[in-house]
């Protein structure tokens, strides 16, 4: 079993709050947006980072992730990159992927709308953990929460707080 912090779209800020709510994850998960090389050294430094660079992410964190992440977590198949859409509205380069070799979980970020939504035609799930950092049009941040146990995906627990009470690691 692992657990799983997933977040995205913090734009080189990170809340305390998401801290201590990955706590006791196994691994972070990253879709994109990342903001700087020092965020993402400092959530590599709390637990194992897997991470896609976003659209606002410098030539650096280009470099040092990929745009597209495709790996197994125990024995599920994830798909993660930054934008991707969402079941019905998928991006066409993420449409190619998940019609050719569906995923059993697809995460994007962009929007900074958190949705969990089955994607049913394809038996997958989709997460969009929305924006973790206090920057952009969102008023509320969020973050997510979950275990994989072998095939299944489970107790997922979303934080939320406003954007007004962000409160930076620095």
């Amino acid at each position: 079993m692992k657990r799983i912090g997933l977040l995205s779209d913090t734009h080189g800020a990170l809340s305390e709050r998401i801290v201590r709510f990955f706590e006791n994850v196994d691994e972070i998960w990253h879709a994109g947006d990342i903001g700087t090389e020092k965020l993402a050294d400092e959530l590599a430094e709390l637990k194992p980072l897997r991470a896609v660079y976003g659209n606002i992410d410098g030539h650096v964190l280009r470099r040092m992730f990929p745009e597209t992440l495709r790996f197994f977590c125990e024995d599920v198949d994830v798909l993660m990159t930054h934008i991707g859409g969402y079941p019905g509205r998928y991006e066409p380069r993420v449409r190619k992927m998940i019609y050719s070799s569906p995923p059993k979980l697809f995460i994007s970020g962009h929007s900074h709308i958190l949705k969990v939504i089955p994607d049913k035609k394809f038996n997958c799930l989709h997460i969009n953990p929305g924006a973790a950092g206090n920057n952009g049009f969102h008023n509320v941040c969020t973050a997510v929460r979950f275990k994989i146990d072998g095939k299944d995906i489970k107790e997922m627990e979303v934080l939320e707080f406003e954007r007004s009470e962000f409160s930076s690691i620095d």
